[in-house]
């Protein structure tokens, strides 16, 4: 671990590191600021950047996008209550009222500094937690590894919200079919390619990213430009960003609860900051004084810093099963796990054992990046106000042409920019009709996967499948599996008996 650790820590401080390190940072933030753009779309866009370098390099520059867009989101959530990404919705319960006091200054400060420790923390506990899981993950077997991606696919759409985990299940449906497009692992064949020689090796990961996420944002965003012009800006209320020794105090317990909490959900497949960042939002006010919990929602100190801390915590906690199982822990972390593959590196239990160097590099820019976001945010906070005035028409239009270009960059291909107007035309249909697309690409990327382990299981118990009963771990995370995709349907039936009651 020792010497895993010291390789890390080189990279990571390496010239060409640190840079991109920063790159990602101002993308990340920038991005996430912008009402609409979210990690997912801001780590789509920087994709053909990361394929020209080195794969440490290349995740370090994505996960501080990620962790970026989560950081900068806030900015938006603050000043002119249009969340940047979903993370930051919960901000923005808090955040927004304090700005229209003005005090916007502070809000943004209390914002920084809890996604600032709630990183830190993560981070740290990264650290204590990822080598453990990454040595209990060696007793995984094909069977064991089949069940864990079937329960993080089952865990997304679960997650989905009310109403939603049958359209959520139906994408995730999706991706899976979508990743059966191409040659046949097994039997060498090909499948589903409509005679078509491009598809042979199958879909374009970055295609379908690319097309669903920053291309389909883009046409939304231009499709609802009427009602998106509302909004102005308070950056005039932008003044002193000073917060007193007692706020501080007042802050810093639920700012500890609320890393801790954010960085186990994160550890969850599925579930990601989102829930992350509304559990410590609600935690915080059960846990507040009857005179506390009634400024939750008019401009709590407590309400806006719980909610940065969970969503910052648990976009780094989300990296556990990402490096440790091959499990991506959120939507975006996908779009990592994505990366990796096409990097040719296996995220797993041999991860740490092959490659520790990129294993440490990535936790420890963590704590760099974290440095360094938050370096960044405070003395540009009125500059940062003022490119939310930036006009859809003209921002937009770049998305696009940035999306095209990057997708044909990289393969050269025409058959792919097809491909892509049509499944970006398709997405915009789907998510007007409020069908989420992080189940499909978790579909899509663990789908190959998903078969490839199957495939073995199935052949070393000739045939049968009596591993999924056999085996105590994959017994086991069946089991859970179940649970998870029946826990919505009993509690639905639990509300309608005790309304009959």
């Amino acid at each position: 671990m020792v010497e895993g650790l010291l390789a890390g820590i080189s990279t990571a401080f390496s010239f060409d590191a640190l840079m991109f390190l920063l790159l990602g940072c101002l993308a990340g933030t920038f991005i996430g600021m912008l009402p609409g753009l979210g990690p997912m779309t801001a780590i789509a866009i920087m994709i053909p950047i990361a394929s020209t370098l080195e794969p440490a390099i290349g995740i370090i520059m994505m996960a501080a996008v990620y962790y970026g867009a989560i950081f900068g989101g806030s900015t938006s959530s603050i000043l002119v209550n249009a969340p940047g990404v979903a993370s930051t919705v919960a901000t923005s319960f808090d955040g927004y009222p304090m700005a229209r006091r003005g005090e916007a200054g502070k809000a943004l400060t209390i914002a920084a500094l809890s996604s600032f420790a709630g990183g830190m923390i993560a981070a740290l506990m990264l650290i204590l937690a990822a080598p453990l899981l990454a040595k209990f993950s060696l007793l995984f077997q094909s069977s064991d590894y089949f069940a864990l991606m079937i329960l993080g696919l089952v865990c997304v759409a679960a997650f989905a919200g009310s109403g939603g985990m049958l359209k959520a299940l139906l994408m995730t449906v999706v991706g899976m079919m979508l990743a059966t497009v191409g040659t046949d692992p097994a039997q060498g064949v090909m499948r589903f390619t409509l005679g078509k020689v491009d598809l042979i090796d199958g879909l374009s990961f970055l295609m379908l990213v690319m097309a669903t996420f920053a291309l389909s944002e883009a046409l939304l965003a231009i499709l609802r430009m009427p009602q998106t012009q509302t909004a102005k800006p308070i950056a005039n209320k932008v003044r002193s960003t000073q917060i007193s020794r007692a706020e501080a105090k007042h802050i810093i317990p639920a700012i500890g609860r609320s890393s801790l909490l954010g960085f186990l959900i994160g550890l969850l497949p599925g579930a990601g900051a989102t829930i992350a960042s509304f559990l410590a939002y609600g935690s915080e006010q059960r846990l507040a004084s009857p005179s506390e919990s009634a400024k939750f929602g008019q401009g709590s100190l407590r309400g806006l810093a719980a909610p940065e801390a969970a969503n910052n915590a648990a976009a780094t906690g989300s990296f556990v099963p990402l490096l440790t199982l091959g499990i991506p822990g959120s939507g975006t972390t996908a779009i990592l796990l994505g990366a990796l593959i096409a990097y040719g590196v296996q995220p797993g239990p041999m991860l740490y054992i092959n490659e520790p160097a990129l294993f440490w590099s990535v936790i420890v820019s963590m704590w760099l990046g974290n440095i360094a976001l938050l370096a960044l945010n405070l003395p540009l906070i009125p500059y940062y106000a003022t490119l939310l005035n930036v006009p859809t028409q003209i921002l937009m239009p770049m998305v696009l042409f940035f999306s095209l270009i990057g997708v044909y960059l990289i393969s050269f291909n025409e058959f792919d920019i097809q491909l892509m107007i049509v499944f970006s035309a398709t997405a915009v249909v789907l998510r007007l009709l409020d069908f989420p697309m992080a189940p499909m690409i978790l579909g899509f990327i663990l789908g190959g996967m998903i078969e490839e382990n199957l495939g073995r299981a199935l052949l070393i118990y000739n045939d049968s499948w009596s591993f999924l009963w056999e085996r105590p771990l994959t017994f086991g995370l069946t089991c859970l599996t179940g649970l998870v995709l029946s826990a919505p349907l009993l509690r639905g039936l639990t509300h309608k008996v005790s309304k009959r009651k």
